[in-house]
């Protein structure tokens, strides 16, 4: 049974945002939201996954949780979901250093 899903992308290649569309809409550039089944969105996702390279992209699908869906996320993203005790929130990790306009790994 289809199910709603919102994809979010942020610096993916062109070819993955074409390949989400076509199961999806893109309702603002990087936001894709549907309706498709779970194979599918699995299928999505693993492209997505494949795919992502130095870009980031989060899937929030409905799931049997006491929010009511769930969070998968993909690349290096600052906002990370953690489970604490079954809520998924969200924690943020610090911005990486610069050091004479360029990023430090300290």
């Amino acid at each position: 049974m289809p199910s709603m899903l919102v994809i979010a992308t942020t610096a993916v290649p062109d070819h993955l945002r074409g390949a989400l569309s076509r199961w999806t809409s893109e309702v603002v550039p990087g936001i894709f939201v549907g309706s498709v089944s779970a194979r599918v969105r699995d299928q999505l996702w693993q492209a997505v996954i494949e795919t992502v390279g130095d870009g980031a992209a989060v899937l929030v699908h409905p799931a049997p949780t006491g929010q009511g869906y769930a969070m998968r996320t993909a690349g290096s993203r600052r906002r990370v979901p953690e489970d604490f005790d079954g809520l998924a929130l969200i924690r943020m990790r610090a911005a990486p250093k610069q050091v004479n306009g360029l990023q430090s790994p300290l």
